[in-house]
């Protein structure tokens, strides 16, 4: 449901990576077309075929995107949380959603109409060059994924998803899952079951504590080169 609250919609525009550059009076015209959206944990922010009018862009919260498989199994596609955004590609394509999104906590987003971004394009050249270094960093990161998913093990997912912001002069650490298990693991093409067994083997060789969604990681450096014949 739309609610009406205080919120400095200009100023969270411009700390957006795409809109971090676009002059201040195209902000305001921009955030005068935009809406806040505020969604309870489970909740739908859409489904696949609905129409797509607007991106979103995620206040607070996090949100699942996921496609279900024939045989019923949930894929999930992408985890958003604060600042990252989605269905900028298919809102320019003018085509239906082709996953599902889902808030997967109490969630605010921001939705970015359609026209009101073609209205600034228009005006801009320099905006939609901020627009494409956004669309193509999502692809890098797809395509990252996909690399990974073809030519690490299972193992080397799930140590590389704990260690990711990890700085190189860390050796200890505490990693907190932001969802289940089971939801991590689909994001890592994993099932529950073989990630749970990683995770055991893992805190076996002495290289992290499980607590619940806390990971304790005792040696980031021994986890970067732990290798296993397992995997």
């Amino acid at each position: 449901m739309l609610e009406n609250r205080p919120f400095d919609t200009p100023r969270f525009l411009s700390r957006q990576p795409l809109f971090s550059d676009v002059e201040e009076h195209a902000l305001h015209r921009l955030a005068e077309a935009c809406q806040l959206r505020r969604l309870e944990r489970g909740e739908m922010v859409f489904h696949v075929g609905d129409p797509c009018e607007a991106f979103c862009i995620t206040v607070v919260g996090q949100v699942k995107l996921y496609v279900i498989a024939p045989n019923g199994n949930e894929k999930v596609i992408e985890l958003i949380g604060p600042g990252g955004s989605f269905g900028e590609a298919l809102m320019f394509l003018g085509r239906p959603y082709l996953v599902n999104a889902q808030a997967l906590a109490d969630t605010t987003l921001l939705f970015v109409p359609r026209q009101a971004l073609v209205n600034e394009l228009e005006a801009d050249p320099k905006f939609a060059m901020r627009m494409l270094a956004g669309l193509s960093r999502r692809l890098h990161g797809l395509v990252g994924d996909v690399q990974a998913y073809a030519l690490q093990s299972g193992v080397q997912r799930v140590i590389g998803y704990l260690l990711r912001g990890a700085g190189d002069e860390e050796s200890e650490l505490v990693v907190s899952l932001p969802v289940s298990k089971a939801t991590l693991a689909s994001r890592l093409s994993l099932t529950p079951e073989y990630f749970s067994r990683v995770l055991r083997e893992l805190e076996y060789a002495g290289l992290i504590e499980v607590d619940r969604r806390d990971i304790h990681i005792k040696d980031a450096h021994r986890l970067a080169t732990y290798q296993t014949t397992g995997a």
